[in-house]
């Protein structure tokens, strides 16, 4: 937990904080990359259902970026990947321009996106009034969090303080 916490801190996943590390049912991948101590490095999840494959969590700790550590762990899930017949690998992802060169520099090709909209109390009152057709009695809203296609981008962004374009990259494991 510690690994993926300080790797998503400086990310648009900075609050995307669990307090146990999520299960990866059986056929998925668990790679785990320590140095001798077994300190934790990085880190890759891989959820896999029929002939693709999901990368839920890839994190390289802060103090160990830029060495390999990320690509040599898709290299590695890549081998098993193709051991199992996956056909295809994704990932979705938010607009940090680091990952989205490393998605790309890895064999990655953008095959979807759209927006994640956070209509949040705290960062504008009526945001989350914006968000919603109607209140309902006795609640009052404090944080959305909404979908929103492309086409509506330069709307929602005069509307939302946050707001991030949310990308599918895939590869093709077929070779």
């Amino acid at each position: 937990m510690r690994c993926r916490v300080l790797a998503f801190l400086h990310t648009a996943y900075f609050d995307d904080v669990q307090t146990a590390k999520p299960a990866v049912p059986p056929p998925g991948l668990e790679l785990v990359a320590a140095d001798p101590s077994g300190e934790i490095r990085g880190i890759l999840d891989i959820a896999i259902e029929g002939e693709t494959a999901t990368i839920d969590t890839i994190a390289v700790h802060p103090d160990h970026r830029s060495r390999g550590i990320g690509r040599a762990l898709l290299q590695e899930a890549t081998v098993h990947l193709f051991e199992l017949r996956v056909g295809a690998l994704e990932a979705w992802t938010r607009d940090d321009p680091a990952t989205l060169r490393w998605y790309r520099s890895n064999g990655f090709a953008e095959t979807n996106h759209y927006l994640h909209v956070y209509a949040d109390y705290y960062s504008d009152p009526a945001e989350p009034d914006r968000a919603i057709a109607e209140r309902r009695a006795g609640l009052r809203p404090i944080k959305a969090f909404l979908h929103a296609t492309l086409d509506e981008e330069a709307a929602i962004r005069e509307r939302f303080a946050r707001v991030h374009v949310c990308r599918r990259f895939t590869q093709d494991l077929r070779g």
